[in-house]
C-alpha cells in the first residue's frame, strides 16, 4: 500500500503545483469529473458483478452487503473496516470479503477530494515551496506518530491499520517529494556521473525495498511495521520513485517500455479485481494447498483477461464520456432497427448485471449474518483457552517445586503394562487409534507444547490424555511468536525435555525460524512437530517440505504427519476444512498422543 499512496501523492500533488506554477490557478471542476470517471464506473462495476455473483453463487457473503456497497460509494469503506472487522473464524470459515482491499480506494477518494484545497490552502497562504515541503513533512511525520503512539497504546489494530490519519504519512510524503522533485523541472540533460548517482541510488532503493517486502519487516502482524517499518519503506520508496521520474536515469528508461505500459494502464482493474477473483476461485477449489501454482497461476490468468475487458468495455470508454455521447449511446441500442448486435448483446448483460446486483444489495439488510465468535468452534477455542491459563499456572507452580526426574523407561513400560489391565485409563480414545498401554504411558509424559488455533481446539483432549502436558495455544499465531514462549518457559525452568510444536497454519516460516527454535531447544530435548492441514491456503505444501528438510537435519526433530493421517477424512473438520471438529479433535490428539509416547524421553 505505501507505494500505491506514494505515487498518488507524488503524481496528483505534482500536477495540481505544476498548474499553479504555469497559470497561477488550478482547474478543481475538471479535476473532480476526471477523477470520477476514472475511479467509479470500474468500482460501480466491481461491486454490482461481485454483487450479483454472491446472490447466485455465495449467499454466505449477503450480510451488510449494502452498507459496503454504500461505504465503497462514499469513499469511507476504511472507516466501516475499523468497525467492522472481521474475525480470525470468519476469514478462516471461507467467509473472507472479496472487497476486503477495498479501503485503500476510500483513503485515496477522501484525499482526492481534498487534496486539491489543501494544495490550494498552501499555495495561496503560504507561497513558498520550502515552507510548502516543511508542513508537509511535519504532517507526514505527526501521521507516523499516532501510528506508533496508537500501537503502543494497544489500540484496535484495525483502527490503526486501516485509518486515513494513520496512513496519511505515506500520500504527504509523496507530495512532498513533488514539491521538491517536480517531474517538469527535471533535466533531462545531465553528466554521466550524475546518472550513475541516480542509477545507484535507484538500485540501492530498489534493493532496499526488495528485502523489507519479502521479509518479516512489513509484517502487518508485526509490531515494527506499526513501529517505523511503514514510514522507513515510505521513505525508501520515495527515492526510488524520484529516481524513477528523472529522465536522465537508466531506471526512468527501464520502467518505461511496452509490457509496464499495458500493466499500468490496466492497474486499476488488475487492482479492483483480484480479491472478487480469488476469493470466488478458492470458495470452489478447497485444495488449493495441494496444487498452489497451478491455482495461482489460473488466477492470475482470469485477473488479467477480466481486467482487459472491463479495461476495454468500461474504463476506457467511461474516461472519455459526455452527456451528448450518453444519449447517442442510449438511442442506438433502443432502436429496433439498429444491427449492432455486439452493443446491445452488451448492453443487456449489463442491464442483466445491474437488475441481480440491485436484488442483491436490497435483500442483503435481511441476511443473517452468522456470528462467528459464537461458532462451536469459537466457543470451544475459548473454553479451552480458559482452562489452560489456569491449568498452566498450577502446572508451572508444582515444576518449580519439584525437579525432572529421569526414570528407567523400561520400568515405567512394564507398571504401564500391568495399570493397563487393572486400570485402564481413557477407555473411550481407544477407538481414535491409540492403545490402551499408550494411553497409560501418557500419563507420565512431561510435554510443553505451544501451538495455534488448531491446538486451541485440542487441548482440552490433549490436557486429558497427557495430564503433565502444559499446553500453550492461541488464535492466529505465527511461528515468531515460539521464540519468547520457549525463551520464557526456560527462564522458569519448566520446560520439558518433549516439546511439541504445533504451528504454521496461519503462513509460512523459514528454514532460519526452524533453525532459530531447533538452537533454542537444544539438542538434548525432543522436538515433536505437528504438520499442517491447511488445503485452503498455498502454504501448506512449503511449510510441510520445509520440515521435512528440518527433520533430515536434526536428529531430534521428529514430524507428527498429521496431514498425510487426516487429508481424507473431510468429516474431521469444521467447513473451513482446516480445524478439526469434535470426532476430529479426538483422533488429532491420540494421533499426536501415541507418536510423542513412541519417541518421547521420561
Amino acid at each position: 500500500m505505501p507505494i500505491f499512496f506514494v505515487l498518488s501523492g507524488y503524481l496528483v500533488t505534482d500536477h495540481i503545483l505544476n498548474s499553479y506554477d504555469r497559470t497561477g490557478d488550478y482547474d478543481n471542476k475538471h479535476f473532480y469529473l476526471s477523477r470520477i470517471k476514472k475511479i467509479y464506473p470500474q468500482l460501480i462495476s466491481v461491486l454490482w458483478f461481485s454483487a450479483a455473483y454472491i446472490f447466485l453463487f455465495q449467499r454466505n457473503l449477503l450480510a451488510k452487503l449494502n452498507q459496503i456497497v454504500l461505504a465503497n460509494l462514499l469513499n469511507v469503506y476504511n472507516f466501516w473496516q475499523i468497525h467492522n472487522g472481521q474475525s480470525y473464524f470468519e476469514r478462516f470459515a471461507a467467509n473472507e470479503s472479496p472487497f476486503i482491499n477495498l479501503w485503500t480506494m476510500s483513503v485515496e477518494g477522501q484525499f482526492y477530494i481534498l487534496w486539491p484545497i489543501v494544495i490550494f490552502l498552501l499555495v495561496k497562504l503560504v507561497k513558498k515551496k520550502k515552507n510548502i515541503f516543511g508542513i508537509l513533512i511535519g504532517l507526514s511525520l505527526a501521521s507516523a506518530i499516532e501510528m506508533l503512539v496508537l500501537y503502543l497504546m494497544k489500540a484496535d489494530i484495525n483502527r490503526i491499520y486501516y485509518g486515513t490519519d494513520t496512513r496519511f504519512f505515506s500520500l504527504g510524503l509523496g507530495a512532498a517529494l513533488a514539491v521538491i522533485w517536480p517531474i517538469e523541472q527535471l533535466n533531462p540533460n545531465v553528466t554521466k556521473k550524475d546518472t550513475r548517482i541516480l542509477d545507484l541510488v535507484g538500485l540501492v532503493s530498489f534493493i532496499l525495498m526488495l528485502v523489507m517486502f519479502f521479509s518479516k519487516a512489513m509484517n502487518p502482524q508485526q509490531a515494527f511495521a506499526y513501529c517505523g517499518g511503514m514510514l522507513l519503506f515510505t521513505l525508501i520508496v520515495c527515492v526510488f520513485a524520484g529516481v524513477i521520474a528523472h529522465p536522465g536515469s537508466h531506471w526512468n528508461r527501464i520502467m518505461t517500455n511496452v509490457i509496464f505500459d499495458w500493466i499500468g494502464s490496466r492497474s486499476y482493474g488488475i487492482y479492483l479485481y483480484q480479491f472478487p477473483i480469488m476469493i470466488f476461485f478458492e470458495d470452489k477449489f478447497t485444495n488449493i494447498g495441494d496444487h498452489p501454482v497451478l491455482y495461482h497461476v489460473i488466477e492470475i490468468i482470469l485477473i488479467l483477461l477480466v481486467s482487459e475487458i472491463t479495461y476495454r468495455l468500461i474504463e476506457k470508454p467511461m474516461g472519455k464520456i459526455t452527456w451528448s455521447k450518453t444519449k447517442a449511446y442510449f438511442a442506438r441500442i433502443l432502436d429496433l432497427e439498429t444491427k449492432d448486435y455486439i452493443k446491445k448483446t452488451q448492453a443487456v448483460f449489463a442491464a442483466f448485471i445491474l437488475i441481480l446486483g440491485s436484488i442483491a444489495i436490497a435483500v442483503s439488510p435481511r441476511a443473517k449474518a452468522e456470528d462467528f465468535n459464537k461458532t462451536q468452534l469459537a466457543q470451544r477455542i475459548q473454553k479451552n483457552t480458559k482452562e489452560q491459563k489456569s491449568d498452566n499456572a498450577k502446572l508451572i507452580k508444582k515444576l518449580k517445586k519439584q525437579k525432572q526426574k529421569k526414570e528407567d523407561k523400561s520400568k515405567i513400560i512394564r507398571q504401564a503394562e500391568k495399570d493397563a489391565k487393572k486400570h485402564p485409563v481413557n477407555k473411550s480414545y481407544v477407538k481414535y487409534g491409540i492403545s490402551q498401554l499408550d494411553l497409560q504411558l501418557a500419563q507420565k509424559i512431561q510435554v510443553t507444547a505451544i501451538g495455534d488455533s488448531v491446538m486451541a481446539g485440542s487441548s482440552d483432549n490433549l490436557k486429558k490424555l497427557m495430564p503433565k502436558a502444559l499446553v500453550d495455544a492461541a488464535v492466529s499465531r505465527q511461528l515468531d511468536v515460539a521464540f519468547g514462549l520457549l525463551d520464557s518457559y526456560q527462564k522458569q525452568g519448566v520446560l520439558a525435555d518433549n516439546v511439541l510444536i504445533g504451528l504454521g497454519t496461519n503462513g509460512p516460516f523459514s528454514m532460519d525460524d526452524l533453525d532459530r527454535i531447533m538452537h533454542q531447544v537444544g539438542p538434548k530435548r525432543k522436538v515433536f512437530w505437528i504438520n499442517v492441514h491447511v488445503p485452503t491456503r498455498d502454504w501448506q505444501k512449503p511449510v510441510n517440505d520445509l520440515l521435512r528438510q528440518g527433520a533430515k537435519r536434526y536428529h531430534n526433530l521428529i514430524i507428527i504427519d498429521w496431514y498425510s493421517y487426516s487429508k481424507n477424512h473431510s468429516d474431521w473438520f469444521y467447513g473451513d476444512h482446516t480445524h478439526p471438529n469434535i470426532k476430529g479433535s479426538k483422533y488429532y490428539s491420540a494421533f499426536i498422543t501415541k507418536t510423542i509416547v513412541k519417541h518421547s524421553k521420561f
